[in-house]
């Protein structure tokens, strides 16, 4: 036996409905935008802690006269680039599961009320593809150039045992996928470029 609804009671139990919904998904927003803020942080820590490792690894290089303690700077450099690179892909999958899913998910709650738009509208102006550029230029800087400079001062100032030489040539190939694994994640594409 049903009990019949009275439209509204119907309507109550919508508007208690869509409210609920609104509350989950601007709570997954909260949670996203958390995230993404720590492991901004996290991120911008590690080129810090790679340029003083850098600093490190080539003062003690040039004090002691040991070139071959350059070799240590690929392996920070790798190791630490693939932190930033992972933290950086999790920051960008964040920001488009917000624009593709919460914020449409919110808009057609909202009667398709635009929500979200910092999530779009900040990816969109004109110098964004430029300031993309520069930022991948910066982490190639960090994360590839300087310690191939590294491996190249080792290469060229003094005895290169054939082991060493081994290693060198592995932390070459290593910093060469790492360079293509930067420029693959440079996001240089706007909000309009995507669409299309």
């Amino acid at each position: 036996m049903s009990v019949p609804v009275t439209p509204s009671a119907t309507t109550e139990d919508s508007a208690e409905s869509r409210k609920l919904r609104v509350d989950v998904a601007l709570a997954e927003y909260n949670a996203l935008k958390a995230e993404q803020s720590k492991r901004i942080g996290h991120r911008d820590r590690t080129v810090y802690s790679t340029l003083a490792a850098g600093a490190g690894v080539v003062a003690a290089a040039a004090s002691s006269g040991h070139a071959v303690l350059l070799l240590a700077l690929p392996v920070v450099s790798l190791l630490l680039g693939w932190v930033y690179h992972v933290n950086d892909e999790l920051i960008g999958a964040a920001g488009r599961y917000l624009r593709e899913h919460t914020g449409p998910r919110l808009a057609a709650l909202l009667g398709d009320v635009p929500a979200l738009g910092w999530e779009t509208a900040h990816r969109s102006d004109a110098r964004r593809r430029l300031r993309k550029i520069g930022q991948m230029v910066m982490d190639l800087t960090a994360f590839v150039v300087m310690p191939t400079a590294a491996l190249i001062t080792w290469w060229t100032t003094g005895p290169c045992p054939a082991g060493l030489v081994v290693v060198s040539i592995v932390e070459t190939l290593l910093l060469g996928w790492l360079a293509v694994m930067t420029v693959l994640a440079a996001d240089l594409t706007t909000s309009a470029q995507r669409s299309v």
